[in-house]
């Protein structure tokens, strides 16, 4: 089926700016929320956030950026649970890595341009306490399949 010029395969495999993905990221990073962490909400590679994160990765899949707009959602305003060694641990590393890169916590973004390529927020890393501790979930992400190398 083909509408226009663009058939229906191109729309289902359509690949979006991750520009916006990346600053929700960096500021979960900034609440304590690392790339392990977020990867295991969401049932994806933790390379996959990490390449995001760094901005290494220009496009997402619609599936995964919705995923991950929804897990921004549930924790942009909550602090990464700390209640062992290793999460106290893995928190300080993603505080450390937003305070590294300047990454700004989700209060700085502004959310009606957030996924308007190119948009740049204001303010860069500020500390951020939360209004509570995270709950841990785990979204289910659509699976796709990519066809060829």
């Amino acid at each position: 089926m083909s509408i226009g010029t663009t058939t229906v395969r191109q729309l289902t495999f359509a690949r979006l700016d991750a520009g916006g993905t990346r600053l929700r990221l960096r500021a979960l990073h900034v609440m304590g929320h690392g790339s392990a962490r977020i990867s295991r909400a969401l049932g994806v590679r933790e390379e996959t956030i990490q390449r995001l994160a760094r901005g290494d990765a220009r496009t997402i899949s619609p599936p995964l950026r919705d995923a991950i707009a929804d897990l921004y959602d549930a924790w942009w305003d909550k602090r990464a649970p700390e209640r062992s060694r290793a999460e106290r641990a893995a928190a300080a590393r993603a505080r450390r890595r937003a305070i590294a890169g300047n990454w700004c916590a989700g209060a700085a973004l502004d959310d009606d341009q957030l996924d308007v390529p190119g948009y740049r927020p204001r303010t860069g890393y500020r500390s951020a306490i939360g209004t509570g501790i995270a709950p841990d979930v785990r979204l289910p992400v659509c699976r796709y399949r990519r066809r060829g190398a």
